[in-house]
Order: C-alpha cells, then sequence, then structure tokens
C-alpha cells in the first residue's frame, strides 16, 4: 500500500454505539442511571453491605423505569460492573398533533419527526393537548431517549399567540 492513498471513513454519531456502557457498582450515586432488569433506571437508592466472610461488598440498587415508572431493584457486587444506560434528552418544537396520538416534531435541523406519541401521563398528554389545541401556543417537547426507546418527559411554552 503506498503512501499516497486514503482512507474515506463516513462518520455517524449513533453508528454501532452501544446502548450502554460499563460502571463499576461502587461509584453509582443516586439520581444516577442504571440497567436493571434489561430496563434503563433512575437510582433512588443506593445502599452498600460490609463485605462479608467471602470478600464482596454489595451495593442494593432501587431504580424507577425511566419509560413506565415501575419500581425495580438489584443486588450486585460492588467490585462488579453495571450497564448504565446513555441517556439523552432532545428540545423539539411540536408541530402538530394527529387523531391517532402521535406528535409531529420539528428537529433543529428543520425536518419533521412524526415516529412519537403522547406520553401515557394524564397530566403531561391533557398540558400538551389543552396548550397546543385550544390556546394555540407555540410548544416545546422534551425527548428522553435511552436504549432504543423515546418518550416525551417534559413540556414548555414558548409565547403565546
Amino acid at each position: 500500500m503506498s503512501d499516497s492513498e486514503e482512507h474515506h471513513f463516513e462518520s455517524k454519531a449513533d453508528a454501532g454505539a452501544s446502548k450502554t456502557y460499563p460502571q463499576q457498582a461502587g461509584t453509582i450515586r443516586k439520581n444516577g442511571f442504571i440497567v436493571i432488569k434489561n430496563r434503563p433506571c433512575k437510582v433512588v437508592e443506593v445502599s452498600t453491605s460490609k463485605t462479608g466472610k467471602h470478600g464482596h461488598a454489595k451495593c442494593h440498587f432501587v431504580g424507577i423505569d425511566i419509560f413506565n415508572g415501575k419500581k425495580l431493584e438489584d443486588i450486585v457486587p460492588s467490585s462488579h460492573n453495571c450497564d448504565v444506560p446513555h441517556v439523552d434528552r432532545t428540545d423539539y418544537q411540536l408541530i402538530d398533533i394527529s387523531e391517532d396520538g402521535f406528535v409531529s416534531l420539528l428537529t433543529e435541523s428543520g425536518n419533521t419527526k412524526d415516529d412519537l406519541k403522547l406520553p401515557a401521563d394524564e397530566t403531561l398528554n391533557a398540558q400538551i393537548k389543552n396548550g397546543f389545541g385550544e390556546e394555540g401556543k407555540d410548544m416545546i417537547l422534551t425527548v428522553m431517549s435511552a436504549m432504543g426507546e423515546e418518550q416525551i418527559c417534559a413540556v414548555k411554552e414558548i409565547g403565546g399567540k
């Protein structure tokens, strides 16, 4: 191979990127994230037991699933690695709400994103529908994504009409 040959690689941010990364159990803190039973969770409680006769301190994690709100628990030796999900929050402007409950969002690049449903959370759902439909306000929706799932988690109003 000669020195004059150049290699060009297409780079995409998520190409081949893992949905999780390893982190030592003893370093995960409250309000962090952890994967429990293959679900991304926000840690609400961490307790560590003393090292026992066989030598491992144990971490007891209590987490709330960030998408469905279910409480999950796990016990892991503190020296072992746990999976931690890559959690992203992205803001989009709301363009439209379809009759079947899907929202049409405007991305930063100017494209539309039409694959998200209104949230199952009744108060958030009502806030979006009332603000957009009845009051005609411009709204920014915050979408949380982790491990291939996405869900609307917050709403902000940007000036009414």
